[in-house]
């Protein structure tokens, strides 16, 4: 099945773009969970979605609230609160999943306060059998071996970006290196400049090998596309979600074959 972020366009009313997506063919939605990105009403999304007749894959945790993940102080303090609050609305809104952005390793270093964090959201994801999805960004690649090294829960896996990988990580073989944790994907182009959040076959990425890597992983979850109208401003939203169904039910071919 084929899934959509429902920011795509950060001005239309939520109600409006649910209606689209599902309008467009699409089955579900990845919900962008935090004010941001004129999202006031975000917390009114899972019942308007489902309202429009769209399952709900996952939340798109904010991506602001893991930078003091490994900090010794208040703010990282913060963090596990905030991503715990993330998994009770899960339950609350019987949303299978999260996906999380793991800090850099970078600044300060990778530690075990930061995986007790970790530990501590997934005690709590484990009462209420909630996935939690860690992404690949830019400099965040030992964060992600780290947690997923020292923690073997089941509903703690990896979510693949590959838009990211394209511009930031082109030489990682990620999809290999975390085959057996894959858990979502967040499928969009690039031409290897930045983080464009393309329709599939707008940019340089090799859809075929990219598809033929995730079948052969085992995943056996939703295809997700995680696309940004930001390049196509001379298509209506109804033509933009048009195009990006028509490429994602290629992908989705791709991986079946």
């Amino acid at each position: 099945m084929l899934t959509f972020f429902d920011c795509f366009d950060n001005h239309l009313p939520i109600a409006e773009c649910y209606r689209m997506i599902r309008q467009a063919g699409f089955d579900g939605v990845t919900i962008w969970w935090s004010k941001t990105l004129g999202r006031d009403d975000y917390r009114d999304g899972p019942t308007l979605a489902r309202k429009m007749g769209l399952f709900i894959d996952n939340i798109h945790a904010p991506t602001d609230i893991t930078t003091g993940l490994w900090l010794d102080n208040i703010e990282g303090d913060a963090v596990t609160g905030r991503l715990l609050h993330c998994v009770k609305d899960c339950a609350e809104f019987e949303i299978p999943a999260m996906v999380v952005h793991l800090p850099d390793e970078k600044n300060p270093p990778l530690n075990e306060l930061g995986l007790d964090r970790i530990k501590r959201v997934m005690e709590q994801a484990e009462r209420w059998d909630i996935n939690v999805a860690l992404e690949n960004l830019m400099y965040n690649i030992e964060s992600l071996a780290f947690v997923l090294d020292h923690m073997d829960s089941p509903l703690l896996g990896f979510c693949y970006d590959s838009g990211h990988q394209n511009c930031y990580t082109p030489s990682e073989d990620l999809l290999t290196r975390f085959s057996d944790r894959l858990m979502v994907l967040h499928l969009h182009d690039n031409d290897g400049s930045g983080d464009q959040h393309l329709l599939p076959f707008d940019g340089t990425i090799d859809w075929p090998t990219t598809m033929k890597t995730i079948a052969r992983t085992g995943y056996s979850g939703e295809i997700g596309l995680e696309l940004m109208n930001w390049s196509y401003q001379d298509l209506s939203a109804e033509e933009f979600l048009r195009i990006a169904f028509e490429r994602g039910k290629q992908l989705e071919a791709l991986f079946l074959a």
